[in-house]
């Protein structure tokens, strides 16, 4: 059995590895800026369909495919290309990555047909991952005293791009069509992969496992087996994506319908109160830096259980849904940075990959919530959908007390590390065996 690396992060130290390995405050928010540029990607089609479908002659009801492709594209990118961040040097996969985005994007502005278009589309969701390999990326690069807080910066980055997609998205496709948008958004990337390749530091000292690819991405899945802190904290991610994808599909109906009658542009614009939220995400990462992730997880997932009466008071006024926005997107942040950053504490040598698994559970919730909240919203309307997400919200804050419960009476440690870097069952992420040999 090969001996594990310890990263000089995990020792504590503050000599020259632990120096070279600083982030600077600039480069996580360039990082916060890259990611919500990468991710954004995914969602300026969807208040777009109706011009797509004019111009390329699609019909209404096939449309919609242009937004599966593109979810289907970014869930097989979390499998297929971010752990190769374990395997390669990430700052060459995230330039790599974003190169490839530029010309993806490029590929659905001068679409001459549907065909080429959705298979343009389905590249863009399998390179927009690259929004993840940056997280894992700035949280190696952070020091260990502070990667929470670089956690949640470059997670609010993330946050902030899906809120604003639509709104960009409308915005710019009513001024100067949909191509546009898309236009728009490869010359930001390209910009953005230019100034990354220049001011992002690569990871000194990190030695990155040599296996075959097959066993690389298989992996992902050997990791739910090996670690209980994934299968809690992807658990827990399954289902407050769930919650928060329940909410936002279906809001556009009530809104759009008799007495609001609001325009899309106006719908889109409820995006800004859910990147309010987002502050959640840079708070979180901070307490979790002090030792309070155990807390900040029980704010915030009660915080998403009170959003839903806020939101069952939406036949009176549209704040009451502007307010609630505001609340679940806090509490989603805190949970998902806590979530992410508890993750990193388990493998350095296997965080993409961690990522990967953590992320791909987020996807299939989001789909679920999607899903499901449509065929409520059609059989028993808005009422309905608030207790089915006030549901889901409740089931998640019970899923975190039995994991939490488990925790401290000794069972698996689904809590992480504590701050000196020793997992609730003792050992440091040292002692464990490396995950592949």
């Amino acid at each position: 059995m090969s001996t594990p690396v310890v990263p000089p992060a995990r020792t504590g130290g503050a000599g020259p590895a632990a120096t070279a390995r600083r982030l600077s405050p600039a480069v996580a928010w360039l990082f916060s800026v890259a990611s919500g540029l990468a991710v954004a990607n995914v969602y300026y089609a969807q208040p777009l369909l109706d011009l797509i479908a004019d111009d390329l002659g699609i019909g209404r009801a096939t449309v919609g495919l242009v937004g599966t492709l593109t979810q289907v594209g970014y869930a097989v990118g979390l499998v297929l290309l971010v752990p190769l961040g374990d395997h390669l040097d990430r700052r060459t996969l995230i330039t790599a990555q974003l190169g490839l985005s530029v010309a993806a994007l490029a590929a659905v502005a001068v679409a001459p047909s549907a065909t080429l278009m959705l298979l343009a589309m389905a590249a863009v969701g399998v390179l927009a991952v690259v929004a993840q390999v940056m997280v894992a990326h700035a949280a190696s690069l952070a020091d260990p005293a502070d990667q929470g807080r670089v956690v949640g910066t470059v997670t609010s980055g993330i946050v902030v791009g899906i809120l604003l997609a639509r709104t960009v998205a409308g915005t710019i496709g009513d001024l100067a069509g949909w191509r546009a948008v898309y236009v728009v958004s490869a010359v930001a990337t390209g910009a953005t992969a230019a100034v990354l390749a220049l001011v992002v530091p690569a990871e000194k000292h990190r030695r990155t496992e040599r296996i075959r690819y097959p066993r690389l991405v298989g992996s992902v899945f050997t990791l739910f087996a090996e670690e209980p802190v994934l299968r809690a904290r992807a658990g827990l991610a399954l289902l407050i994506f769930t919650a928060v994808t329940v909410l936002l599909t279906p809001m556009v109906l009530p809104l759009a319908a008799p007495p609001f009658n609001l325009s899309h542009t106006a719908i889109g614009l409820f995006g800004l109160a859910g990147a309010a939220g987002a502050l959640g995400a840079g708070h979180a990462g901070r307490q979790a830096d002090r030792g309070r992730a155990r807390r900040t997880l029980a704010v915030g997932l009660t915080a998403m259980l009170v959003s839903w009466p806020l939101a069952g008071l939406l036949p009176h006024s549209v704040w009451w849904l502007v307010l609630a926005m505001v609340v679940i997107d806090y509490g989603l942040q805190s949970v998902h940075v806590v979530n992410q950053h508890l993750l990193y504490q388990v493998r350095p040598e296997a965080r993409s990959r961690l990522t990967a698994g953590y992320m791909l559970l987020y996807s299939i919730g989001s789909g679920l919530g999607a899903i499901v909240s449509t065929v409520v919203y059609e059989h028993g309307g808005w009422t309905a959908v608030c207790w089915l997400g006030g549901g889901v919200s409740l089931l998640a804050l019970a899923f975190w007390w039995a994991t939490e419960r488990g925790a401290a009476g000794g069972g698996p440690a689904a809590s992480g590390t504590t701050a000196s870097g020793t997992t609730a069952s003792g050992t440091t992420a040292g002692d464990r065996p490396p995950l592949v040999h």
